[in-house]
């Protein structure tokens, strides 16, 4: 199997674009509501406005699925760069010398 190379920068990135993804869904009901409100009655008529209330209610609960599994990927790019990033903090403070460490080869 090939080794993967995923630069932690990248994972954060990642981390922030689904963080924003999330409050988009959160906010999609409140626009929602403003369109069907913009819509309005034309000519007396709801049709449109109940074409909306019909499409937000169907896409309201693949919304909700898709949230939660967007949440557990959001939750998992987080920890995987919480994770690495902890570990090259005690790798290099590992690797740290001190000036009067004598262990150091010498030529």
């Amino acid at each position: 199997m090939a080794d993967v190379y995923v630069k932690v920068e990248h994972l954060n990135r990642l981390n922030g674009s689904l963080k924003q993804i999330l409050v988009e869904f959160d906010e999609a009901d409140r626009r929602t509501d403003r369109l069907q409100d913009m819509i309005g009655r034309p000519d007396g008529r709801g049709g449109l406005r109940d074409r909306t209330h019909d499409f937000e209610g169907g896409w309201d609960d693949r919304r909700n699925a898709l949230v939660a599994k967007l949440q557990g990927i959001q939750a998992a790019v987080e920890s995987t760069c919480t994770g690495w990033q902890d570990f090259d903090l005690e790798a290099a403070k590992s690797l740290k010398l001190s000036a009067s460490d004598a262990s150091l080869p010498t030529r």
